[in-house]
């Protein structure tokens, strides 16, 4: 199996195109400053996904920002802080400045030119568009969860997907899914038969940061540490 032998690359974005780890623990600080006693970063990242995770099953049609609003009033509620509604909502619009992988807009000009991209996301298209920007490639497709109304790693969001992309000629072995989250992503793709690429943008960390234990790990048909790596690895193969 070659990377060329893909016609479409979907991906996930936050995790593996934009930092939402950095973005997330920089929103966080007007709760975490107040900690009587410090938590860790990955202790930070870990209640935020639970808290996360838990809202996305609740609430699935709601907006990204809106949701990530009220995770953080049940952070606040889970450390005994207080937050305003208005300290809710600034967390919840904090996406737009949510920064990118230093890496991502390169290679995802240079992938452009030998692949359809297609974004797959669990967020909202306001916040999606300023991601957008700074990620500076035009995506063939951009699936989100305020267009589906449901989040992963629910099904749905892999079959809404998979038939609007095979209604524009690309088949599920024409796609390679390349993502960072093993929770949001890997899982369900196996069980939908796609293609695996995994960024592992937390190679140099343990456990899973802003993303809930998958339990077992699927296979993965690629693995590479950065998008810089993915696009070295098809560079170098096309030209080999």
């Amino acid at each position: 199996m070659k990377l060329s032998d893909f016609k479409a690359l979907t991906f996930d974005c936050y995790g593996t195109l934009i930092d939402w780890e950095t973005g997330m623990f920089e929103g966080l600080k007007p709760l975490t400053s107040r900690l009587a006693t410090p938590l860790t970063r990955d202790q930070v990242l870990e209640a935020h996904a639970r808290h996360e995770s838990t809202q996305q099953r609740w609430t699935p049609g709601y907006r990204y920002s809106h949701l990530l609003s009220i995770v953080y009033k049940r952070l606040a509620e889970e450390w005994g802080l207080h937050a305003s509604p208005e300290e809710c909502a600034a967390y919840g619009a904090s996406v737009l400045n949510w920064p990118a992988f230093p890496d991502s807009a390169e290679a995802l000009a240079y992938l452009k030119q030998h692949y359809k991209l297609v974004i797959l996301s669990n967020v909202d298209n306001v916040s999606f568009a300023a991601s957008n920007q700074k990620l500076g490639v035009e995506f063939d497709a951009i699936y989100t969860a305020e267009d589906i109304g449901s989040y992963k790693p629910s099904d749905r969001n892999f079959e809404y997907m998979l038939e609007h992309l095979a209604a524009r000629g690309i088949g599920k072995k024409d796609i390679l899914h390349t993502a960072e989250s093993m929770f949001h992503d890997h899982v369900p793709g196996s069980r939908h038969g796609l293609t695996s690429c995994w960024i592992y943008r937390r190679h140099d960390k343990q456990g899973f940061g802003a993303t809930m234990n998958p339990g077992k790990l699927p296979d993965v048909a690629f693995r590479f540490n950065s998008m810089a790596e993915l696009a070295a690895a098809h560079k170098a193969e096309v030209s080999g």
